[in-house]
């Protein structure tokens, strides 16, 4: 990259931040945490004997939407999903987080792009619940919409490979996840010190790995759905966590599970506060 071309980036960057693309950054990762909180809590009381069911970030969503006041917090995460989406895709396109034009900041920066694309469309699914009649009927079921989508794919020429590509994808995803929980690496983006770093650090650290842990078994799933070419053993994050308590010792592993997502939104929390803001 020529001096020039870093130099109308770094201008850009700046400018960005300047303007609205720290706040809205700021306003996703809270929006995320806020999910993330529903998802955490959801599983939790299924762990504990609690009723209720197992959520993916659809779900939150539309739980939310049934409880009093919930069109208004709907619209507040809408308005914070879109604010992380356009964060995300401003860091593909332009580049606002530095991450460079190198193998590795490709591939990072393609992941902002799949980010990007994803808390998108939860925006949309929350305007959709905003204009609907009510969030239990227009939330439906994530794993639901995976099975059909998987099923979809496997009947395609090469369907069985692109399915086995994807679940090696969202494994991948899951390990990404892990690693950076397990060698500190979120903290790079991270503005805190002081008694505030230590706290943040291990909530980092555990809802990192949990995260990544859920993300991982999610793409198991889907991996046993394309080896044995059957749409419905593929789940997602809702249905992943519902078989977790199906198995020995169920109940335990989902209330650890429950435990690790509720840590990765206290971080999430705790990255809208002290996010740096030479990274955005």
């Amino acid at each position: 990259m020529g001096v020039r071309s870093q130099a109308v980036q770094g201008q850009a960057r700046r400018a960005a931040r300047r303007g609205w693309l720290e706040p809205a950054a700021r306003a996703g990762l809270a929006a995320k945490a806020a999910l993330y909180g529903i998802i955490g809590a959801l599983a939790l009381a299924v762990a504990v004997g609690g009723g209720g069911q197992t959520a993916d970030q659809s779900g939150a969503l539309a739980a939310l939407a049934d409880e009093p006041l919930g069109g208004v917090l709907v619209g507040l995460l809408a308005a914070g999903l879109l604010g992380y989406g356009l964060w995300r895709l401003v860091q593909a396109i332009f580049d606002t987080g530095g991450e460079g034009d190198d193998a590795t900041g490709v591939v990072t920066r393609l992941g902002y792009l799949a980010t990007a694309v994803v808390h998108m469309a939860l925006f949309a699914f929350a305007v959709r619940l905003l204009a609907g009649s009510g969030g239990s009927e227009s939330g439906g079921s994530g794993s639901g919409q995976e099975q059909q989508t998987t099923a979809g794919v496997l009947g395609w020429p090469g369907g069985r490979a692109i399915v086995i590509v994807a679940a090696l994808l969202i494994i991948g995803v899951g390990a990404y996840n892990a690693y950076r929980g397990i060698t500190r690496g979120f903290m790079d983006e991270l503005s805190v010190s002081g008694r505030a770093r230590r706290p943040v650090e291990r909530l980092g650290i555990v809802g990192h790995v949990a995260r990544g842990a859920v993300f991982a078994l999610v793409g198991v799933f889907l991996m046993k759905a394309a080896v044995e070419f059957d749409a419905s053993e593929a789940e997602g994050l809702d249905g992943a966590l519902a078989r977790l308590a199906d198995q020995p010792y169920g109940q335990v592993l989902l209330g650890i599970a429950a435990a690790g997502l509720l840590a990765y939104a206290a971080y999430c929390a705790a990255d809208a506060r002290y996010h740096d803001p030479a990274r955005v």
